[in-house]
């Protein structure tokens, strides 16, 4: 009897490839892929609340500076192009993700230079995506001198016109909201008006009030509310604007970084047939692929927080 049971005991492990070492799969997976998925659950909680974050501190402020304003650049292109570059920046790195998706199917069929080949795209559209990323950053950093602790870009409160420089009121009137850039000495922008390229080089600013920094505060008069009448002059906008934005982009754009890193790794892999002997339809590529499309995932969300809302 006892002989009976243990046989049977037996044969049912070796059926299920062995209970005690690892041979029955949780939620019909690998072990890796369990892991990587494990891994972006994780990481998806630390996004989460980097957003959470962003979206308190934001509904927390009295003003804060308009997407549509900050990130109005495209390199070769004059003029304002609102959210035209990082459209642009979003369409690469998505397209990187159908790229990625065709890797995969690929290695499904165990055809290694469909792999190599898709793969070495997803690669291209990473790096495109940082490039982009390090343009706005340069821009920001180099041309709006915007920093972690610094944020040029304002937005008014009330209503008001500017000053010319004789004390005068002007012709630029400017209600609730109206957005701004402060600019330092000798990097005005001449076409956002003669008082800025006013401001073009060193000397008396009667009407203006110019920090140690050098950045020039331009003055104006209230016109409506409690403080009509009042003289007032531009402040820098909140400091965790520049702060959250450089921060969270950042960490973004390492994972990002990374994932271009590891997708060379394991191209260059498959292109030796490292992964052609597992004939598993190259599950390695399948894993980098769940982290890239999580890493696509995630700036849909980061456009949407930053750069629409």
């Amino acid at each position: 009897m006892n002989t009976e049971i243990t046989a049977t005991a037996h044969d049912t492990q070796s059926q299920n490839g062995g209970l005690w070492s690892g041979g029955l799969s949780p939620f019909k997976t690998s072990y890796g892929k369990l892991m990587m998925w494990y891994f972006l659950l994780s990481d998806a909680f630390t996004f989460a609340g980097f957003l959470i974050a962003y979206g308190a501190l934001r509904s927390s402020m009295d003003t804060w500076p308009v997407p549509d304003f900050v990130f109005s650049l495209f390199p070769g292109l004059s003029g304002s192009h609102p959210l035209l570059f990082v459209t642009f920046m979003t369409f690469v790195l998505l397209f990187s993700s159908f790229t990625m998706m065709r890797a995969v199917q690929e290695g499904h069929r165990e055809n290694k230079s469909g792999v190599v080949k898709w793969m070495f795209l997803t690669i291209l559209g990473g790096a495109g995506f940082l490039s982009c990323q390090a343009w706005e950053w340069s821009t920001l950093i180099g041309k709006e001198k915007m920093t972690v602790t610094r944020d040029p870009f304002g937005a008014h409160i009330e209503k008001g016109v500017y000053l010319h420089i004789d004390g005068k009121e002007g012709e630029e009137i400017f209600e609730p909201g109206k957005s701004y850039l402060m600019h330092q000495l000798g990097h005005g922008h001449a076409s956002e008006g003669d008082h800025a390229a006013a401001y073009e080089g060193p000397g008396n600013y009667p009407d203006a009030i110019v920090d140690d920094q050098g950045f020039i505060h331009r003055r104006y008069k209230v016109l409506e509310g409690p403080n009509a009448g009042q003289i007032k002059a531009e402040e820098f906008g909140p400091k965790a604007f520049g702060a959250l934005f450089f921060f969270i982009t950042g960490f973004h754009g390492f994972h990002v970084f990374s994932g271009v890193m590891f997708l060379t790794i394991i191209m260059l892999n498959v292109a030796s047939g490292l992964y052609v002997q597992r004939r598993n339809g190259y599950e390695m590529v399948e894993k980098i692929g769940l982290y890239w499309h999580f890493v696509d995932l995630v700036w849909v969300f980061v456009f949407l927080v930053f750069y629409l809302l």
